[in-house]
């Protein structure tokens, strides 16, 4: 199964904590009637309003919240083979994994943040075939370009920076794998897409980024991190974190290095954006949906089936159901003169 929104399960906790409103509404409610009358009185009053329907109706309602969410996730199962016109661009997404993108000036850090908004991106393409690429001191294809976004995704998700041993951040040899991964006779319709906090310790990435733009390939630049500085935890013991130190055992502090990035945006055409602590790849989308699209003609494409449906009607079902019960049941009692 596969999950077009799965950050949406982060919203999963919210159903034992309604779960536990409920129980806490309860017994506040049984409190306060018990200092209006004894709880013989009580019973008697609220004989047509037990705990039972209470305890139906917060059932019904949790069930409701939790398919709301599974519907929210957009689960995908079941697959099926469509001939589709692929008309679009090629892009590689280049994901830094060195240490400084640890660094918490985006949360949780930001490695799993750049992860996150890449999902989006990803989720946006429509014709466009997608590719990933790693890379710290070295750097590596990590899914090849393809129409699959899904499995493009999932490729993603699986990314920690202990994938590239040599550490470092090698911006010109990301650059030229870019070039090899789009490949291609064409000089049009491709891509690259870079996310990183701009701290390059190769030095030629503007001959690269020149390289390139003769390929046709447009670079866009993302900015990640605060220029002030923060810094880089490499370890937690318990609620302890320790933060990377130099030899002379100084805090060794990661600055989002702007200068660099702009310089590779310029160089092939594209443009750079600065993040800082406010990541989106949106604007990315918006600039490359205005790219002349190439027509690739009609290709073979594996599609995901969406299966939300089926759990947003089941959420609507308990929803209806819980609006429905009433907490007092509907029945006559004939009057008696007293309580017995």
């Amino acid at each position: 199964m596969r999950f077009g929104n799965p950050e949406y399960f982060l919203l999963l906790p919210a159903v034992p904590l309604a779960a536990l409103f409920f129980f806490l509404m309860y017994r506040r409610k049984k409190a306060l009637l018990s200092r209006f009358a004894s709880a013989p009185l009580v019973r008697k009053l609220s004989s047509s309003a037990g705990p039972a329907r209470y305890i139906l109706k917060s059932t019904f309602f949790c069930l409701f919240l939790t398919f709301a969410i599974f519907a929210l996730v957009r689960p995908k199962f079941g697959v099926k083979m469509e001939m589709v016109e692929r008309k679009g661009v090629d892009i590689m997404v280049a994901l830094d994994v060195s240490h400084s993108m640890l660094a918490q000036d985006l949360a949780p850090n930001r490695l799993e943040r750049a992860k996150l908004e890449i999902r989006k991106f990803i989720n946006l393409l429509k014709g466009d075939r997608v590719g990933l690429i790693i890379f710290a001191g070295e750097s590596f294809v990590q899914c090849p370009l393809t129409l699959d976004h899904a499995a493009a995704s999932v490729m993603l998700q699986s990314v920690s920076f202990d994938w590239v041993q040599l550490q470092g951040t090698a911006l010109a040899e990301v650059v030229r794998q870019a070039a090899k991964a789009l490949g291609g006779q064409s000089k049009k319709h491709k891509v690259l897409v870079i996310l990183s906090d701009g701290e390059d310790h190769e030095g030629n990435v503007v001959d690269a980024a020149k390289a390139a733009a003769k390929e046709g390939i447009v670079i866009y630049t993302i900015g990640i991190g605060s220029e002030a500085g923060v810094p880089i935890p490499i370890s937690k013991g318990g609620s302890n974190v320790v933060y990377k130190k130099d030899k002379d055992g100084n805090l060794v502090m990661t600055r989002l290095n702007p200068v660099t990035l702009e310089k590779i945006a310029i160089e092939s055409g594209g443009k750079y954006f600065h993040a800082g602590t406010d990541l989106d790849l949106t604007r990315i989308y918006n600039e490359i949906s205005k790219m002349e699209k190439s027509d690739f003609g009609m290709t073979k494409a594996v599609i995901h089936e969406e299966q939300y449906q089926i759990f947003l009607f089941i959420a609507i079902v308990f929803i209806l159901i819980e609006f429905f019960i009433f907490e007092r049941a509907r029945k006559k009692a004939a009057w008696r003169g007293r309580f017995e």
